[in-house]
């Protein structure tokens, strides 16, 4: 904060999921002792959804194999307990000033995401979608298997604008008739009454 970013608390491993899942971050600082599981729960599950979140673990596991697991679950960098501020505000600027040239596409299956382009193929062939239907098909690609509430979509679309769950679900409609359409069969995206929807990779 007094770098003047804007910090998201999280006390535990399900409030850690809740901010992931519905705020936008640029990065995050893990601590692998949370009150109510596994740091390295955590990075595994955002890693398995495509996720190149940057996340930097910060531990007094200093042992060699918990330092050589993050790193392999996915983790950018590894900060063994104590260090200094200036060590710490340095590692995270580093990490904020690396390209993320892998978050580029999202691929699942034959199905690819282009983030800069903000456009889908399936098998090479483009399907044409708006601005709203493509921000609620990446919101769903980052987190396969995972209910997505009407509100984290409204989150995801768009903080400042007025939207309605019927509006929500008629987005959701069309891109789903837009992926039949086209011919996808490799993902699912189904209605969970009264929580809202997931999409899942067949």
């Amino acid at each position: 904060e007094l770098e003047k970013y804007h910090v998201f608390l999280a006390s535990g491993l399900s409030q850690a999921f809740q901010i992931e899942s519905t705020e936008k971050l640029n990065l995050v600082i893990l601590d692998l002792g949370l009150s109510d599981g596994s740091g390295f729960e955590f990075l595994a599950n955002v890693r398995s959804k495509g996720s190149r979140l940057p996340i930097i673990i910060l531990s007094a596991q200093t042992d060699e194999d918990s330092v050589v697991k993050g790193l392999q679950l996915g983790a950018n960098d590894y900060m063994r307990k104590p260090f200094s501020n200036r060590e710490f505000i340095a590692r995270v600027k580093t990490v904020l000033k690396e390209p993320q040239h892998h978050e580029e596409q999202i691929r699942i299956g034959d199905l690819l995401i282009l983030l800069n382009q903000r456009s889908i193929t399936y098998q090479e062939t483009p399907i044409g979608v708006n601005r709203r239907e493509f921000d609620i098909l990446l919101h769903f690609s980052q987190r396969l298997g995972t209910i997505v509430s009407r509100e984290n979509l409204i989150q995801a679309i768009d903080k400042e604008l007025e939207i309605f769950d019927r509006t929500i679900d008629s987005h959701v409609s069309h891109l789903r008739t837009k992926l039949k359409k086209a011919g996808v069969k490799n993902i699912k995206i189904s209605s969970v009454y009264g929580m809202g929807y997931r999409m899942e990779k067949l």
